[in-house]
C-alpha cells in the first residue's frame, strides 16, 4: 500500500475543517461598491505613483491585461476597450478589509487575518452538507453587508482549503464555495490544480519539480517522503503532508509582533533638493511612528534611506543609509521624525536626483512592556501622541502634522485617478438626493 493510501486511511475521517475566505478582486470589488455602474465593466487599479496594475477585475482579465504590467505597457488595450483606471486608495481597501473580518470573525471563534483579502476559519464538529450551507450563507451575508463577493475554500488543511477556494473562484459551478472533504474529491482537485498553484511550492521550485514530470499536485503526493525531505526540505515536507490531509500549519490566532515596520515611498518626480527629501523622511517618519502606536509597539532603533533610479543609467547613482539608536523606546512621532531628519542630512549628497526615500523601525516590542526610568515623560507624550491619533482619526489623515512635512509637497507620489475615500473621510460621504 502506497504511502498516501496509508495516510488516506489513518485520516479518513477528515474531522477538522479550515475556510479560506478570499474577497474576489478585492481592490475592484471596493471601487465598484459606491459606484454601481462600474459592475461588468473592466477595471484596474494602479501601484502607487499610477506605476503598475496590482489589480484587474474578470473583465479586465480576459482582455489580456497582465497582472503586475507596467501601466504605459497596457495603456493601448485599456483606451481601445474603456477600461475603467483607480489609483490605488489604500484608506478605502483597509476600511472596507476590516469590515469584512468583523463580519467574518460572527461565524467563527477562529480566524486568522491572512491578508488585506484573505482569512482562515476553523471550523470543527460541521458535517459536509452543513459546511456547504454554513459557508453559502457567509458568503452571502458579507455581499449584503459590505458588498464584496468572495469565494470560500474549505478542506482538512490550510494547503487543500487554498486549492479549494482557487475551484470555488474559477468554476462557476461551485457557485463561489468548494467544500473538499473526501479523498475522491480530493484527489480530483489535485489532478486539476498544476504544481506552481499549490501554496508553498512557488515557481522556482515548480521549474525543478517539473523536470521529474511533477506536474499537478496530486503527482507531487505520489511522491516519497524522504526523496521530498532530502531536496525541498522541511518546508516542502509540510506541504506534502498538508496535501495529504495532515494539518501541519496552524492557524494563527494571535499574531506575533513584528520585528520592524518600514515605511516609503517613490517620488512622483525626481528631488534633488535637501527640503524636499526632509519633508518626504518626516512624513514616511510620522507615518510610521503611527502604524507602530496601533499596534501598541514602541521602536528602539531606525533605519534612514534614500537612493536615485537605477533604472536611468544615463544619471549619475548614488544610494545610501544610516542606523540611528533612539534615546529610549518610544513611538513618538516628534522624537522619531527629529532623529530621521538628523540622518537624511547626515546621507544627503548634491548633485543627485532621488527617486525613493524610506523611515524603517528595528527593534519593536509592547509599550506596556518596556516602561523605564529613561522614558520620564511617557505618560505627557503618551497623551500628546493620543490627543493627535483621536484628531486625524476623526477629521482625516493629517488634519494635525508636523511643520517638518510640509504643505504643498510637491514630491508626493501620482495619483491622478484616486476615487473617494467614502468610508474615511467626511468631505466624500456619500449624498444621497431625493
Amino acid at each position: 500500500m502506497s504511502y498516501i493510501k496509508q495516510l488516506q486511511n489513518k485520516h479518513s475521517s477528515l474531522e477538522n475543517s479550515i475556510a479560506l475566505i478570499d474577497c474576489n478582486n478585492f481592490y475592484a470589488s471596493c471601487e465598484r461598491i459606491f459606484n454601481p455602474r462600474l459592475m461588468g465593466k473592466p477595471i484596474v487599479v494602479l501601484s502607487n505613483n499610477d506605476g503598475c496594475i496590482i489589480t484587474r477585475s474578470a473583465e479586465a482579465k480576459k482582455l489580456g491585461i497582465k497582472m503586475g504590467e507596467p501601466y504605459f505597457k497596457a495603456k493601448k488595450i485599456i483606451d481601445k476597450n474603456n477600461v475603467k483606471v483607480f489609483s490605488s486608495n489604500y484608506s478605502l481597501y483597509g476600511d472596507i478589509s476590516q469590515r469584512v473580518m468583523e463580519t467574518l470573525a460572527r461565524f467563527a471563534s477562529d480566524v486568522e487575518i491572512y491578508s488585506i483579502d484573505e482569512a482562515f476559519l476553523g471550523f470543527n464538529g460541521f458535517q459536509n452538507y452543513e459546511l456547504q450551507t454554513y459557508c453559502s450563507y457567509i458568503r452571502r451575508t458579507i455581499k449584503k453587508w459590505v458588498g464584496i463577493p468572495v469565494s470560500i475554500g474549505v478542506s482538512s488543511t490550510k494547503t487543500l482549503s487554498k486549492i479549494a477556494n482557487n475551484l470555488a473562484k474559477k468554476n462557476k459551478e461551485y457557485d463561489g464555495v468548494c467544500v473538499l472533504k473526501s479523498w475522491l474529491d480530493i484527489n480530483e482537485a489535485l489532478k486539476l490544480t498544476p504544481i506552481e498553484d499549490v501554496w508553498g511550492i512557488g515557481r522556482r521550485l515548480s521549474i525543478f519539480l517539473q523536470k521529474y514530470n511533477i506536474n499537478t499536485a496530486y503527482d507531487f503526493t505520489q511522491l516519497d517522503k524522504g526523496w521530498i525531505k532530502k531536496n525541498m526540505g522541511v518546508l516542502g515536507e509540510k506541504t506534502f503532508l498538508e496535501l495529504c490531509g495532515i494539518s501541519c500549519i496552524e492557524l494563527d490566532l494571535i499574531p506575533s509582533d513584528k520585528k520592524s515596520c518600514c515605511v516609503s515611498r517613490s517620488f512622483s518626480k525626481k528631488i534633488e533638493k535637501i527640503y524636499d527629501l526632509e519633508e518626504s523622511v518626516s512624513t514616511y517618519g510620522a507615518r510610521v511612528a503611527e502604524k507602530i502606536r496601533e499596534e501598541g509597539l514602541v521602536a528602539e532603533s531606525m533605519n534612514v534611506f534614500i537612493l536615485t533610479n537605477y533604472f536611468n543609467r544615463k544619471e549619475k547613482q548614488y544610494s545610501n543609509s544610516i542606523k540611528l539608536q533612539l534615546p529610549y523606546p518610544t513611538n513618538n512621532s516628534i522624537k522619531i521624525v527629529k532623529r530621521a531628519l538628523e540622518g537624511i542630512r547626515k546621507i544627503y549628497r548634491e548633485g543627485y536626483s532621488y527617486k525613493k526615500a524610506g523611515v524603517i523601525l528595528y527593534g519593536l516590542s509592547r509599550a506596556s512592556q518596556t516602561k523605564g526610568l529613561l522614558d520620564y515623560d511617557r505618560e505627557s507624550s503618551e497623551s500628546i501622541m493620543n490627543t493627535v491619533d483621536r484628531i486625524n482619526g476623526r477629521y482625516g489623515n493629517s488634519t494635525i502634522r508636523l511643520a517638518s512635512e510640509g504643505i504643498k509637497k510637491s514630491w508626493i507620489m501620482k495619483r491622478e485617478s484616486v476615487s473617494p475615500c467614502y468610508t474615511t473621510s467626511f468631505d466624500d460621504l456619500v449624498e444621497v438626493k431625493t
